[in-house]
This record gives C-alpha cells, structure tokens and sequence, in this order.
C-alpha cells in the first residue's frame, strides 16, 4: 500500500491485475483515496490497491542516471545524473537501498534517508532539479 501524501501525479506504482499479474502503471490523478489513470478498471484504484515500485539500478539507467566508470576511477555502484553545466545528483547502489551522495571537498558524502521506491526517487529528483523522471 502507498500513502496518499507520498504520491503525485507522473509516478510510478502498480497493482495487481484480474489474473494477479503485476501491473505497473503511471499515476494520472490522486483524489479522495483513489489513484486515477485512464488504463485502470474504472479508471481508478483505492489506495489500499496500489503498491510502490522497488528502485532498481535498470530504473535509474531508463531515467538517464549513468553508472560510475572503473577505467575513470569512479565507483561502479554510484550513479550520476547531470542536470545543469555544472551540477549532477549522485546516488549509490548499497545493494538493499540506494543512498543520496553530494559532493564536497573530501568526495561523495551520503545525505537524506535511504531510497526503496521507484516514486521517492522520481519526488526527490523534482524536487532538487524541478525535471520530471519519466
């Protein structure tokens, strides 16, 4: 189950299907305990119904983030996506979780709490870059 207040509009969840298959889908409206998207049954869901994606490292590839280069030196488990000439996010692979790192002086730093969920990081990256995840 996921809460209403950790959902928007352009994430990610799914549900189970009529033949228990899971199906993800792309939140379309959020209203009164429902989640709306015009592919659903009805065209809505209660909230009860739908579950968060996990974040994999392929959802990060899809979303553009690019895996750390060994024949550069970087970390293989740390992701980065460039969002300004200047300025990128980085996030790690911690095999469970996926940590926020920020840059500083000393190198990457972990920040924040740990991310699980596929619609956590799609709020978070809007958050800090004001670009959605697709």
């Amino acid at each position: 189950m996921i809460e209403e207040a950790d959902v928007r509009i352009g994430n990610l969840v799914w549900y189970y299907n009529l033949y228990l298959i899971e199906t993800t889908f792309k939140v379309e409206g959020v209203l009164d305990g429902f989640i709306y998207n015009s592919s659903l049954p009805k065209s809505k869901l209660p909230l009860d119904k739908v579950n968060p994606v996990m974040l994999e490292t392929d959802h990060l590839l899809a979303f553009g983030y690019v895996k750390g280069d060994k024949d550069y030196g970087e970390d293989e488990n740390v992701f980065s996506y460039k969002y300004s000439h200047k300025d990128s996010l980085y996030i790690r692979d911690d095999g469970y979780s996926f940590q926020l790192l920020t840059d500083s002086p000393s190198g990457l730093i972990p920040y924040g709490r740990p991310i699980v969920h596929v619609h956590q990081l799609q709020n978070l990256h809007f958050c800090l870059t004001r670009e959605e995840l697709i």
